[in-house]
């Protein structure tokens, strides 16, 4: 099964690093976070890699020819202003009708890819999140049993889940996915939770984004103890 990192964005929070490298080439402790999550998924057997690139994605390029040869990793260009939904749109041709695991390529988490993928198995979901606790500055999902009930990306909930990537998704996603222009947490995902093909995966263990230098400092003292390697 393949995996997509979606790894395009400019990272403007993030301009003391992002300025000649984009920002999944931020390291944490020497490491890129980008290879820490590759690692993650490789722990569980995932082996096949699509990198969404956009913003200097040659820096990735060139990452990756040299490094983790032992995996298929192949850095697609998606465009350098292309948003979430689109990058995902573009890299259909690669995807061949399968299912296949997606995240963000800034956040890291101790998230169990077998027992998500199980979980997404036993259920007839075009998309199953995984949904964490986070800080409150995020938005948020409503669950009900095994399935989301609202999904607003930036609201403010009281039940405390968000959307913390490390998805499962089915080929119909791309029904749902128009131009460069589609974000995949607006029309998509919302619609898709409409009628209730979206599942929620709650993870209550490690989870952390980085959008900020000070989130990298916090994901440097939480690998510094080894809470997440």
């Amino acid at each position: 099964m393949k995996v997509v990192i979606l790894a395009g964005g400019l990272g403007t929070r993030l301009a003391e690093y992002t300025k000649t490298i984009p920002k999944p080439m931020v390291k944490i402790l020497s490491v890129p976070i980008i290879e820490r999550i590759i690692r993650h998924y490789n722990r569980f057997g995932f082996e096949d890699f699509l990198i969404a690139g956009g913003y200097k994605q040659n820096v990735l390029k060139k990452f990756f020819k040299n490094k983790l040869r032992d995996l298929s990793i192949k850095v697609i260009d998606t465009g350098k202003k292309t948003m979430t939904g689109g990058r995902v749109k573009r890299l259909e041709k690669y995807l061949k009708n399968d299912r296949f695991m997606l995240t963000y390529g800034d956040g890291l988490s101790n998230v169990n890819l077998k027992k998500l993928l199980k979980f997404h198995s036993k259920t007839k979901n075009y998309v199953t999140l995984t949904a964490v606790r986070p800080p409150a500055r995020f938005g948020g999902i409503k669950i009900k049993g095994k399935k989301v009930k609202y999904f607003k990306e930036k609201s403010h909930l009281d039940e405390g889940w968000i959307n913390g990537g490390f998805f499962v998704m089915e080929p119909k996603i791309f029904n749902f996915l128009k131009d460069d222009n589609t974000i995949l947490e607006s029309f998509p995902l919302e619609n898709i939770c409409k009628i209730n093909k979206l599942g929620a995966f709650k993870h209550n263990g490690f989870w952390q984004c980085m959008d900020t230098k000070r989130d990298k400092q916090l994901l440097e003292q939480i690998i510094k103890k080894k809470i997440f390697n």
